[in-house]
């Protein structure tokens, strides 16, 4: 069994969805990003490569490729769990947590659990997504962007 660990950060900007594990929230602002910005994906794709030793996700999706603009996070998921199976990984799980004030995210998290978890060929037993905020401290507190960390671990495939 193999642990990686996982953050992404990006800030909330006009003009953009809020996606957040492959769900659209309905929010005023998304999140800036050469992909589609979503953070929670983001840090649970750093996690699993943390895990296999294949570096972090700017190794494997670079921000300079100009394929990827505006690519959903769920897509990058997927690149991801092949990788891993081709390097004989599977996983067994994640669990992460989005740090936000606002808006209030416990009513997506469950979709998001589905989302990540069909895009991982896991079950969603598997996939653990929490919701803080910072009581109003610091750039998460003052709406200013999102945060995300994520812990995964892989087994070795059958």
């Amino acid at each position: 069994m193999r642990v990686g660990i996982g953050f992404d950060v990006h800030p909330l900007v006009t003009g953009r969805p809020l996606v957040l594990g492959g769900v659209t929230v309905p929010f005023a602002k998304g999140l800036h990003g050469h992909s589609d910005g979503d953070v929670l994906v983001h840090a649970i794709i750093d996690a699993l490569l943390g895990a296999a030793s294949l570096g972090g996700i700017g190794d494997h999706f670079p921000s300079s490729d100009e394929q990827l603009r505006g690519i959903s996070s769920l897509v990058l998921l997927e690149r991801t769990n092949d990788l891993l199976r081709h390097r004989g990984w599977v996983v067994h799980n994640t669990d992460a947590t989005i740090v936000a004030q606002a808006p209030v995210l416990k009513p997506y998290l469950g979709p998001m659990q589905k989302a990540i978890a069909a895009h991982l060929g896991v079950q969603p037993e598997q996939v653990s997504i929490k919701a803080k905020t910072t009581d109003g401290l610091g750039f998460t507190g003052r709406g200013e962007g999102i945060a995300a960390m994520a812990v995964a671990t892989l087994d070795a495939a059958p």
